[in-house]
Parts: structure tokens; sequence; C-alpha cells
């Protein structure tokens, strides 16, 4: 498997609305309309996290039970995990865990910010039917 860093950025990136940013000096956090649902560690010598991610409570207390899985410090409470060992599941199993991590942040989004999110998506893909368009009648 690639680093947790590159394996992180390409699920979570692939992601709608998702975007990156670093915070608290070695965390690469990923978020929609703002809200974490992923956090790779950059710095391993700091913590021994490599990925933390919400999910459900029963998830939760599932994964908890797997070695190399503990609830996530800080964020424990709030049913987030985190990975030490990137073995500790199949690749398969840890994508599909940060996608729903996903969903149930941007099901927690105010019906303004997801209103936002749809508008500046259906915005982008009409200005290009707009140009495209505007192309064929000048030909």
């Amino acid at each position: 498997m690639a680093s947790h860093i590159d394996w992180a950025r390409e699920v979570c990136l692939s992601l709608p609305h998702a975007t990156e940013d670093v915070q608290w000096e070695h965390n690469l956090l990923f978020r929609i309309a703002g809200r974490i649902f992923c956090i790779a560690n950059l710095e391993p010598a700091l913590s021994p996290t490599k990925i933390a991610f919400k999910c459900t409570p029963v998830k939760f207390a599932e994964l908890v039970e797997i070695e190399g899985i503990i609830p996530a410090p800080y964020m424990a409470r709030n049913h987030w995990v985190a990975v030490l060992a990137m073995d500790a599941l199949r690749r398969a199993e840890l994508e599909e865990l940060v996608r729903a991590s996903y969903q149930l942040v941007r099901e927690k989004l105010p019906k303004k910010a997801l209103a936002e999110l749809e508008k500046n998506s259906a915005g982008g893909k009409s200005l290009k039917a707009k140009r495209a368009s505007a192309g064929k009648r000048k030909r």
C-alpha cells in the first residue's frame, strides 16, 4: 500500500467538494464545507496514529475491538477511531469507512451549507454548458 498520506489524499479528494489543509502543525485534515471527516498524521514521530475518521456508534464499537484501531484521542466521544496500522483492515474496507465518514459529516451539514455546495456544483456545470452552447452558435 502507498504511504498512508498518499492513500488518504487519493481517497478523500476523490469525494465531491472535499478539501484538504494542514492544522495543528502535523495533521492533514480533509473537510467538506469546513467540517472534518478524516485526518492523516504527517509526523509519525509525534503520534502513532496514521488516519482517523468518524463512524456510527455501532461501527465504532466493532472497530475498537480490532488490533491496530483505537478510539481517537479527544474525539472518541464523537465516535471517531484512529488507525495505528494501515493493515488492520483491507484497503477496500478502510476506503469504505472513510467514505462513510464523509457521508456522516455531509448529512449533518446545515441545509444552507448543502445548498451552497449544490449551487456551486450546478453553477460550474451550467457555465460549461453555456460556453458549449455559445461555441455551437458561432459555428
